[in-house]
């Protein structure tokens, strides 16, 4: 069984907790952490997409549709679905010459409460453009639009998240080139945004993050975009997430520092280019909002150079306060023992 790594306290008492497994790994595949079962496969989900989105960049496409920060930084993202953030789609798709109707994420309603109140009070609905991944398959289309050179744009990225499509072949071998996994032996299944998902072990997404944050092992081209995309997301945080967003608020902070990304289902994976490390997390009963971002905040604690200020912003995200809706204070959420004992400096 996975030890625990976040408890959840109700006054003196612990009240519940999640257990979990983390690997911290640097880019020779030296293990630094780690913690529970780190070789079983798991689905990493919305995590990797800044590995999903090393193509768009080393292929050319970026240049030859003028992209910059904000819109690198969105096809990393899982973001709110906020104007900024549907504009910012918009333009990508627009800078190709195409319009939202070629996206095949799907619809839901953005993820921050205020925005969908406002916009149903305009009797609006979403589109694609909402849905937390619209960056990255807007980045995913840009890709086959510079793939499909003189031929039709729209014609060829259709059906772009088919595994057998020529877009998503150059995506899943970025993927495995980064983490040495083997995806034809791994199970596969289908994301939430409709593109294959495969299961990847944590110490070999924590390789895949720490060849991210120094380059070593990947090809030249992989290595410059995972520079170029980690610069992005510094540069235009607010786009890898959202307001408040954990991933955007971090990396507010400490900018370069960190490159951090959630998955679905308790995933966390980080780059500490600092350090050349990679980081990669996985709660067991796939607490995303509360466990897994306590143990990131921890493990950037440990491994990150932190000044006096920076080091108590951390700590505020490694032990949350806990109140209730009059504003009382009634608990916390916390990094378990074992984790801070495991991790150095903690």
């Amino acid at each position: 069984m996975n030890p625990i790594l976040v408890e959840v306290a109700r006054g003196d008492a612990v009240e519940s907790a999640h257990c979990g497994a983390l690997a911290v790994v640097d880019a020779d595949g030296g293990l630094v952490l780690s913690l529970g079962d780190i070789e079983r496969p798991v689905f990493p989900r919305s995590a990797v997409k800044v590995l999903q989105a090393l193509p768009l960049v080393a292929s050319g496409a970026a240049d030859a549709f003028g992209l910059g920060d904000e819109e690198l930084a969105l096809a990393c993202a899982s973001h709110a679905g906020e104007p900024a953030h549907v504009a910012t789609a918009a333009g990508v798709l627009a800078k190709a010459g195409l319009t939202a109707d070629v996206l095949e994420c799907g619809a839901h309603w953005p993820y921050r409460e205020p925005v969908q109140r406002a916009m149903a009070a305009r009797g609006q609905t979403p589109s694609a453009l909402h849905n937390n991944c619209s960056g990255k398959h807007a980045g995913f289309v840009c890709l086959g639009c510079h793939m499909a050179g003189s031929r039709d744009r729209r014609s060829f990225v259709k059906g772009y998240i088919d595994g057998d499509h020529a877009v998503m072949r150059e995506v899943t071998h970025a993927l495995q080139a980064a983490t040495g996994w083997d995806l034809s032996k791994t199970a596969r299944g289908i994301d939430g945004c409709s593109i294959p998902t495969y299961a990847v072990p944590l110490r070999h997404l924590a390789l895949a993050f720490a060849r991210v944050a120094s380059g070593v092992g990947l090809s030249p081209g992989h290595a410059a975009a995972a520079r170029r995309l980690r610069r992005a997301a510094a540069a235009a945080p607010f786009m890898v997430g959202g307001t408040d967003r954990f991933d955007t608020r971090v990396m507010q902070r400490l900018g370069e520092r960190v490159f951090c990304k959630v998955g679905a289902e308790g995933v966390y994976c980080a780059a500490l280019p600092e350090r050349g490390l990679g980081v990669a997390i996985k709660i067991d009963d796939g607490n995303n909002a509360r466990a897994a971002e306590v143990v990131m905040a921890a493990l950037v604690e440990a491994f990150v150079a932190l000044d006096a200020a920076e080091a108590a912003f951390m700590r505020e995200l490694s032990e949350l306060r806990l109140k209730n809706w009059n504003g009382i204070e009634v608990g916390m959420l916390r990094a378990s023992s074992a984790l801070r004992t495991a991790a150095p400096g903690l």
